[in-house]
């Protein structure tokens, strides 16, 4: 299979700094795949141009004049910027010249952008922002993370959903166990929001297991977490904020005196593995579910390794047609709820 990206080249925090090392690692391991980079044509090819080994076969460029800037208002980009790297990247995904986007650029642009030019599956009311995080035991995919704000009961529902499709799709041997992100795990305790989205779950066959906490997240006792934007966003960054603040005071630890830096290096093979294991580059590659297509949103201020990873993200969901599976479950869980609607109104 022939799998075709369309790279916004120019996004992020570092633009071509990041994406033209990162495609080029991606195609170097992936001898399937096709990548579009798209954005200021000459600025493309002098880049290119500095790498050796560029699979050239395999790689098209494609022009675009403007770039969305890091701030700017997502409103402002869907109406200004029509030939901006972001939005053609997206046009040549709506018209099937490319499978899926990866971009690092302006979160809020991109969603807008996406949502706009690519829509929602039928019966998805908000896309979510979805990616893998590091647990005690296995990666836990949580959603939302920073796309939807004040998420009501059923948008909750419709992320477990999506991301349990997510996980399934990903992990065919896993029954994703699925849970609401609360302040408790007690039945009396959250929005109202939140208790409805849990009503909403327990009538479906998705195997919900109920409330888990802030410290649950990392247990790796759940496959799945569904949250609002805002609180999702919130743990997305503590977590990395706090995995950047072990590496730190192990560094500072092992480089107090000469016998901690003997004892550091001693130690080298299980720290590189801890870091490894925890480096949130390793998990970059956020997933826009509950569009139509497959868009892949990186961090802004990724490292080429980190943009790899979002390329491989992308992949991965292709290969999958992760936007079809959740489009069939939806839709079979829908039809469902209704017939047992009809099925109580005539029983009534």
């Amino acid at each position: 299979m022939n799998i075709r990206i369309a790279i916004d080249a120019m996004g992020g925090d570092k633009g071509l700094d990041v994406t033209i090392p990162a495609s080029i690692n991606a195609l170097n391991t992936f001898a399937d795949l096709h990548l579009i980079l798209v954005g200021d044509e000459p600025q493309i090819s002098q880049a290119l141009s500095q790498h050796s080994k560029v699979p050239l076969q395999r790689v098209t460029i494609q022009s675009a004049s403007q770039v969305v800037d890091m701030d700017e208002l997502p409103s402002q980009a869907l109406r200004n910027k029509k030939d901006s790297s972001m939005r053609v990247a997206l046009d040549l995904v709506k018209q099937d010249q490319a499978q899926a986007c990866v971009s690092a650029g302006n979160t809020g642009a991109l969603m807008a952008t996406a949502k706009f030019v690519l829509k929602t599956l039928p019966g998805i009311h908000r896309p979510a922002i979805c990616t893998a995080m590091p647990t005690m035991k296995k990666p836990v995919y949580m959603l939302d993370l920073g796309a939807n704000v004040g998420a009501d009961g059923e948008s909750l529902a419709q992320f477990a959903i999506m991301g349990s499709v997510l996980a399934k799709t990903l992990h065919p041997d896993m029954t994703p166990r699925v849970g609401l992100l609360n302040i408790g795990e007690e039945e009396m305790k959250g929005h109202d929001r939140i208790k409805l989205a849990q009503q909403l779950l327990r009538q479906t066959p998705i195997n919900y297991v109920g409330y888990v906490e802030g410290d649950d997240i990392f247990k790796g006792n759940v496959d799945v977490i569904a949250c609002d934007g805002f609180d999702g966003n919130i743990a997305l960054k503590a977590s990395e904020g706090v995995a950047k603040m072990i590496s730190y005071y192990l560094k500072q630890a092992f480089m107090r005196n000469a016998l901690t830096k003997v004892i550091g290096l001693m130690a080298a093979p299980v720290l590189k593995a801890f870091k490894a294991k925890v480096d949130p580059r390793n998990y970059n590659g956020a997933s826009f579910l509950g569009l139509r297509k497959c868009v892949i949103k990186s961090h802004g201020g990724a490292d080429s390794l980190a943009f790899e990873n979002a390329i491989k993200v992308a992949r991965i969901e292709v290969l999958h047609d992760v936007p079809s599976r959740i489009r069939d479950e939806v839709a079979r869980l829908l039809d469902e709820q209704n017939h047992t609607t009809h099925k109580d109104g005539l029983d009534d």
